[in-house]
């Protein structure tokens, strides 16, 4: 209704540039795939979410198999890499030796602790992909081998005693399958302290003497 001067209040549309609105779109497709699995989310779910079309949706993503490339290569390809570990400048990540890989575990997990949602996210994805059929069935499937890739690509501090990274692949694998696993307990009774526990498995997985000032 107009105004006794006869003015008329127009709402603004706030325009948002592409990579606003794909951050956008990505976090509500977390959400929402993080609750209800890919299956049980539509692309109109997500539109709604974000408030715009679906015909708007498809523009940045393609199809659903493109809204879950999304997710998987921004939320966990591009986010707590030995890179960024560096980047923080800490002595065990900067030391002239080379960084630490037990302390790069450390900062991973407590990366991850500060975003539950994208554990809860993971492991919805990772058990859905146990299906051939899932679109992620090759990604997860094939992940061990590329994380492996990308950590084999650092020169690591390592003890003497360990001539090479090559030498402690199966030692790599079962930290990060440790670190799979103490993520579940995290949505289970009682709740634990990710970092806290992760601790106790480092303790076990590099141990004293041989990575005394390794870690």
């Amino acid at each position: 209704m107009a105004d006794q001067q006869g003015v008329r209040e127009v709402r603004k549309r706030v325009r948002l540039t592409p990579e606003q609105r794909t951050e956008q779109i990505l976090a509500a497709a977390t959400r929402l795939v993080a609750r209800k699995g890919f299956y049980g989310v539509s692309l109109q779910d997500v539109a709604d979410e974000v408030g715009i079309t679906q015909a708007g949706l498809l523009h940045y993503v393609r199809n659903k198999e493109g809204l879950l490339e999304l997710i998987v290569e921004q939320q966990y390809d591009r986010a707590g890499t030995p890179q960024d570990y560096i980047a923080t400048g800490t002595p065990e990540a900067v030391h002239p030796d080379g960084p630490s890989f037990p302390g790069y575990l450390r900062y991973l997990v407590k990366f991850n602790a500060t975003r539950p949602h994208l554990i809860q996210l993971y492991m919805v994805l990772g058990t859905e992909a146990s299906s051939e059929a899932h679109p992620a069935h090759a990604y997860f499937a094939d992940r061990p081998s590329s994380v492996w890739k990308q950590y084999s690509g650092v020169s690591w501090r390592l003890p003497p005693s360990i001539a090479s990274f090559d030498d402690i692949r199966h030692l790599v694998e079962m930290s990060l399958e440790a670190m799979d696993g103490i993520q579940v307990r995290l949505f289970r009774s009682p709740t634990i302290d990710l970092v806290e526990e992760w601790l106790r498995f480092e303790r076990v997985l590099f141990p004293s003497p041989v990575w005394d000032g390794y870690r």
